[in-house]
């Protein structure tokens, strides 16, 4: 009997040991493989240890320099830096300004300054490229130190001036 016993408690052991070491475990990073999948499009270069960890976007390609909105955007710009609140107002577009308005009300703010204040806006990076128009309508990729890689905006011509919205075909709620 008491050889069973041990023998019984040998074979235990020896199976809990033998399912223990078996078996082959995924790679470290397979957990990863299907959402390196769906990495933003505008990666190209991979860090060469490790190709599904992405290390260095490849901005688009200037097709034009934005010649007809650079010139807002280098307003809207020159507006935050100066804390000019007026000059803003008449750069972005009636329906912007009506939204900004009613969120500044819900969130008790005072002014728009105040309001766009989390806006990264500096003179040193503040450029409009790819512009794109579509009668009065357009789009333009806008780059500044809250978006160094850049960021589609829509601008909209009102009275015979372009405007600049708070809406971008990149963030599908505010195409």
């Amino acid at each position: 009997m008491k050889i069973q016993y041990i023998s019984f408690t040998f074979l235990c052991i020896s199976a809990v040991l033998f399912a223990a070491c078996g078996g082959t475990q995924p790679p470290a990073n397979a957990a990863n493989a299907n959402s390196a999948n769906t990495v933003n499009a505008n990666i190209t270069q991979t860090n060469a240890n490790n190709p599904l960890v992405a290390t260095t976007p490849v901005p688009a390609q200037t097709t034009n320099n934005a010649p007809t909105l650079t010139p807002v955007y280098k307003a809207y710009c020159a507006a935050m830096v100066k804390k000019d609140e007026a000059a803003l107002r008449k750069i972005y577009s009636t329906d912007t300004i009506k939204y900004f308005e009613s969120e500044m009300k819900e969130d008790n703010v005072k002014s728009l300054l105040e309001f766009l204040s989390d806006d990264q806006v500096t003179n040193d990076l503040c450029e409009a490229r790819n512009e794109q128009i579509n009668g009065d309508s357009a789009i333009a990729e806008i780059r500044s130190k809250g978006y160094p890689n850049g960021i589609k905006v829509v601008f909209v011509k009102e009275n015979g001036e372009w405007k600049l919205t708070n809406r971008s075909p990149e963030v599908p709620s505010q195409k």
